[in-house]
């Protein structure tokens, strides 16, 4: 996906038609073009001018212009877009997509933001030009602009897993990850673990800081105090919990335990634990998050806290759907619960 942002001439400035319900041909009359160029632009065509195309998205945005619900036909496509795509985690959520859209009779097209948080512009084109029944964003969020052209043509959107917030008006599905980051660290603290650190994902995507803050609560809980020299940031993948771990580690008072952000972090960490000559859990105790397939496979199974995934795009491809349906959500916010698998990656620590 490109990262094109738009830019409107500074000179050549639109004015919003007048109050009301605008027609294509008064958005076209304010913008200086014909009524078939403005049908353009509001169906993806690539065939405008840019100048032309930013001067009629921001009429649209200005005056709230939505396409009549039903006046188009969409197809039976449901956008899902990820801002990576490479790992098993991503595999569960393209599952419980596709378990939904099957019995629905659509069909799924997949999309990468390339690690943005926000996709491209020319993704967008490509959404308004195939009119999906509806998108769900993975990890991901639109802009202002890029909502209001989503809007304008009627396709409704659904964040899943937000990255940050998504605001009150955004349907959005996630899981507990506060709840999660406390009993994960709960279960350390009972195991008689104190010195516990923790590998988060991304300082700045909400999922990580609600799971750091429930490790917080937990600790404070016990009275145990906070040491920021506990923790780290990683991105959710491999390599990070491997470095990350080793920083850990290495420490002269190292930590007894680590809760890792997510579970190929915690996979990192066994890979760090190792070199280093450690074994868990008779010398580290690990508990990662999202319990996917492979965690119970790897030695020893991992101690995790189950996301529950596949429910929670199944969810997210049922609200899209619905709300495409013009039925309304009894909610634009769920939270499923995720809940601590105990397996043999963590034990009462050799010293205290």
């Amino acid at each position: 996906m490109s990262a094109t942002s738009v830019q409107h001439p500074p000179d050549d400035q639109p004015q919003a038609p007048s109050a009301g319900a605008a027609t294509l041909a008064e958005i076209a009359k304010a913008a200086g073009v014909s009524a078939p160029t403005v049908s353009k632009v509001l169906n993806g065509r690539g065939d405008v001018a840019p100048a032309t195309r930013s001067r009629v998205e921001e009429l649209l945005r200005l005056h709230g212009y939505q396409r009549r619900r039903g006046s188009v036909q969409s197809a039976p496509l449901i956008d899902l877009v990820f801002h990576e795509l490479e790992s098993s985690w991503a595999m569960e959520v393209i599952r419980g997509v596709e378990n939904v859209a099957r019995l629905e009779g659509l069909n799924v097209v997949l999309s990468e933001s390339a690690g943005r948080l926000t996709p491209g512009q020319t993704w967008v084109d490509g959404v308004l030009a195939r009119r999906p029944t509806g998108v769900i964003l993975v990890l991901s969020d639109l802009d202002s602009a890029q909502r209001a052209q989503l809007t304008s043509r009627d396709i409704p959107f659904v964040v899943m897993d937000p990255a940050g917030d998504p605001g009150d008006d955004v349907p959005a599905i996630g899981a507990t990850n506060w709840q999660g980051g406390l009993a994960a660290t709960r279960h350390l603290l009972e195991l008689g673990h104190r010195r516990i650190g923790i590998i988060g994902g991304p300082d700045g995507m909400m999922c990580s800081r609600a799971r750091i803050d429930g490790y917080r609560a937990a600790l404070e809980t016990a009275g145990v105090a906070f040491d920021s020299r506990l923790v780290r940031f990683g991105n959710f993948h491999h390599e990070a919990g491997f470095n990350a771990g080793l920083e850990l580690l290495r420490l002269p008072d190292r930590p007894t335990a680590v809760f890792t952000g997510n579970d190929l972090q915690a996979m990192g960490l066994y890979e760090a634990a190792r070199e280093l000559g450690l074994g868990i859990p008779r010398d580290l105790s690990v508990v990662g998050f999202d319990d996917l397939p492979l965690a119970r496979w790897i030695s020893p199974p991992l101690t995790t806290v189950r996301q529950p995934l596949t429910e929670m795009a199944e969810a997210a491809a049922r609200l899209v759907i619905d709300i495409s349906r013009a039925k309304e959500p009894s909610t634009l916010r769920v939270d499923l619960a995720t809940r601590l698998i105990e397996r043999a990656s963590s034990a009462p620590p050799l010293r205290p």
